[in-house]
């Protein structure tokens, strides 16, 4: 089968048919290159443009400050895990505080602890991750190096409306799965990381934008893939870029600029689109349940349950044979997930409404 399905997965995750389709135009030949985009120099003036203009893309988008450097490094969220810890800590504060809202949260304190003696200053999993902390509930050490958290939780499909205060402690955020999907103060963040795979990209490339007295604290005896400083110094060049993630988020930059209308409109559409499943999910007398609580329900991953797990099969299976795919829900929680980034054309949302709405009819007691 050819026809293109509603990809509802959570990554790597749907791209704008736009840019697929420029994408496929310039596969064979980039225009000017007399190559494809995959064969040539990650040191060529050709390339350099292409990660230029990303770059020029993401300050426009986000309102980049100048004491800020953007880099496009490799390893995912998982590598940040590590960096970010090996790069800001300090003999002065050897600690830092992480809020944990989710899965990814929990995974990145473990590989923090390798650094370090890491204090938790909330845990949401005796709720079940489906809720966000009070800020009267953080207990923030005034000495820690920075104050870790994630923005959005892909697997129980928790979102912070907006960033926890954490005072002149810098503040580091793992927006893997909802960057660029609204407008962001980035002068409230030391550093902000994102793989590109859930919302700006293909599998391949980090996003990290990082103030730039912050990578005065990477210590010179870290290895120089993993030293924010030298791979600032370096342009994200260190080593060969992923030189084709890297073309494909400038296309999705330049899709959000031109075609989207920049960041505003983009969080405007995403509210109304999570509104619709939600709706559907609230009206339907507890056939489904969201996971998360109506405060701090994602815009991102629109995580649910049904009755039961035979009704839950029942649902991917019928959902496939409409044309909506990747519905099933984290391993480690089941129920259903439905992953609706940037890119998720409106007439996706629009037909899994409506089959969920058709499903609740058919099979409610």
């Amino acid at each position: 089968m050819t026809q293109r399905a509603f990809n509802f997965s959570a990554g790597p995750a749907v791209l704008p048919e736009p840019v697929l389709e420029q994408a496929q135009r310039e596969l064979l030949v980039l225009p000017g290159a007399r190559a494809s985009v995959m064969e040539i120099s990650h040191r060529s003036g050709t390339f350099k443009e292409i990660i230029a203009a990303a770059e020029a893309n993401l300050r426009t988008l986000l309102a980049i400050p100048d004491n800020y450097s953007v880099l496009f490094l490799q390893g995912g969220a998982r590598q940040q895990f590590s960096m970010v810890p090996m790069n800001l800590l300090t003999p002065d504060c050897p600690s830092a505080d992480y809020i944990l809202t989710g899965a990814w949260g929990r995974h990145a304190l473990k590989e923090a602890h390798k650094c370090g003696a890491m204090r938790t200053a909330w845990d949401g999993s005796e709720g079940n991750f489906s809720t966000l902390p009070p800020a009267d509930a953080l207990d923030l050490a005034a000495d820690a190096a920075y104050v870790h958290y994630t923005s959005n939780e892909t697997i129980q499909g928790v979102q912070f409306p907006e960033e926890p205060a954490t005072g002149d402690v810098p503040l580091v955020c793992d927006a893997s799965s909802d960057f660029l999907h609204r407008p962001l103060d980035i002068s409230r963040y030391g550093l902000i990381y994102a793989c590109a795979q859930k919302n700006i990209g293909p599998a391949g490339v980090t996003v990290v934008v990082i103030r730039n007295d912050l990578l005065e604290r990477s210590c010179e005896t870290l290895p120089s893939s993993l030293n924010y400083q030298a791979q600032a110094k370096a342009g994200s060049l260190l080593n060969t870029a992923p030189t084709f993630a890297i073309y494909i988020v400038r296309l999705v930059t330049e899709w959000l600029l031109h075609e989207m209308g920049g960041l505003d409109k983009m969080y405007a559409l995403n509210q109304a689109q999570a509104e619709q499943l939600y709706q559907v999910i609230d009206r339907s007398a507890g056939f489904y349940e969201a996971h998360a609580e109506p405060t701090c329900r994602s815009l991102m991953n629109v995580v649910f349950r049904l009755p039961n797990d035979e009704l839950t099969a029942q649902f991917i299976s019928e959902a496939a044979q409409h044309h909506l795919t990747a519905l099933a829900g984290h391993r480690s929680v089941g129920g259903i997930r439905a992953s609706i980034y940037n890119a998720m054309p409106a007439a996706g949302v629009t037909a899994l409404a409506d089959f969920m709405a058709d499903f609740r009819n058919k099979h409610a007691n």
